[in-house]
């Protein structure tokens, strides 16, 4: 008979473990919004979850992810965190959080650990955020960078683009991640990149990458967890969907629905 071990904080992934896997495993990463799907994906076994400011468009019903605030992410981080024991929880950090100052910023970020409980947080941008990602550090908050496709800007790319595709962007792109790893996130997220440009990335830079619609050579891959359980209506075309989750929620709401009409729910106890 087996012994189900209760983990203990040896078990529990950090930042500085995250880091140290470059080279020696490939990560996994899933976006979770609630309590509910923040407990399966730690029960998994993922190493990262990311509380996404996705969240706005898969579970509030926005068309992108600039209407998200601060305190919705600080509302979704809170519910996940209180359903994960060893996995790292990385909150992303919403549209103009950390855009107009360093000093918002930083307070932002505070909260998002210190209010809600994330380990780490997200913020998107290259060389121009590395000042920002030392003070952070500095500050004892871990960042995990996020380039390419970054999906805050799609005013300014004209929609979701992949980006990297010219030499002079794939250039562009490879310095941004040179300038997040010497700044010292932790990670870098690598959305929307041809996958030679990703395998580039991942060859030049100390932090471990990944990858997001940009091929096989990351160091690690992340899904939104929607795509991946068949939730999303059109998901996009990198996604693999695992399951039908969406069809095996409406045949369970529609036989419900046909017992309630029919008469077969509830039972009754003379029945039963």
């Amino acid at each position: 008979m087996s012994v189900i071990r209760e983990p203990t904080s040896a078990d529990r992934w950090t930042a500085r473990r995250v880091r140290e896997t470059k080279g020696t495993s490939r990560l996994v990463c899933v976006t979770a919004y609630d309590a509910c799907f923040g407990r399966l994906a730690d029960e998994a076994g993922l190493p990262i979850i990311l509380v996404g400011d996705s969240v706005g468009m898969t579970l509030l019903g926005y068309e992108s992810t600039l209407p998200v605030t601060m305190d919705q992410m600080v509302h979704h981080t809170s519910a996940v965190v209180r359903g994960v024991r060893q996995a790292l929880v990385v909150a992303d950090m919403p549209f103009l959080s950390y855009q107009i100052s360093d000093d918002l910023a930083v307070a932002n970020a505070g909260r998002l650990l210190q209010e809600a409980g994330a380990a780490a947080v997200k913020l998107e941008g290259g060389a121009e955020r590395a000042d920002l990602i030392r003070r952070l550090t500095r500050t004892g908050i871990p960042v995990m960078g996020h380039i390419g496709l970054m999906p805050q800007q799609i005013r300014v790319l004209g929609g979701y683009r992949t980006q990297g595709r010219e030499a002079s962007s794939a250039s562009k792109i490879l310095d941004d991640a040179r300038a997040l790893d010497q700044a010292g996130v932790f990670a870098i997220v690598l959305e929307g990149i041809p996958a030679e440009v990703a395998g580039e990335i991942t060859r030049a830079v100390k932090a471990p990458t990944i990858g997001i619609g940009a091929g096989p050579y990351c160091d690690g891959q992340v899904l939104v967890l929607d795509d991946l359980l068949g939730l999303t209506g059109k998901p996009p075309r990198f996604a693999k969907v695992y399951t039908d989750l969406r069809r095996n929620v409406l045949d369970a709401l529609s036989a419900f629905k046909a017992d309630v009409e029919g008469g077969r729910f509830p039972v009754s106890k003379q029945a039963s």
